[in-house]
């Protein structure tokens, strides 16, 4: 059976670490669980596909609104199991995350996914996003 559901529970976060993983290996699981809690204090939500009790894929994201573009809900992780692509998996959660939105009022989702990702830009044309700005960064440090 597979489900799409959003997880709080110490037990699922760690669960869904594995697959986050290969999306952030520069975290442990200790940091990542840590993360995951103190980000929900910025609006920070988790969810999974969940298969016969295996996590297939991950989703972190928030809702928020900003003068630019209202209401939207932004997702700051989006993961299936590098084994598991091709089967659906990231296409039920996304399509979760766009049916979240919509019942959440938002006006549009959106995310950021880095240049070298080019099969993620692929699957997101594939549904139907579009490149609407470039993201400028510089270390502080």
């Amino acid at each position: 059976m597979i489900q799409v559901r959003e997880i709080d529970a110490d037990a699922d976060v760690r669960r869904s670490f594995p697959v986050m993983r290969q999306l952030r290996p520069h975290l442990t699981e200790d940091e990542y669980v840590a993360r995951v809690h103190s980000q929900r204090a910025g609006g920070y939500r988790l969810a999974i596909v969940d298969e016969d009790g295996e996590v297939r894929a991950a989703a972190g994201f928030r809702i928020l609104e900003m003068l630019v573009q209202g209401r939207h809900l932004y997702v700051d992780d989006l993961v299936t199991d590098e084994t598991r692509r091709s089967l659906g998996h990231g296409g039920l959660l996304f399509d979760w995350l766009m049916d979240e939105a919509r019942r959440a009022g938002c006006a549009t989702l959106e995310l950021d996914s880095g240049v070298q990702r080019l099969r993620a830009h692929a699957f997101y044309f594939a549904k139907r996003m579009h490149i609407s700005s470039y993201h400028f960064r510089i270390d502080t440090r």
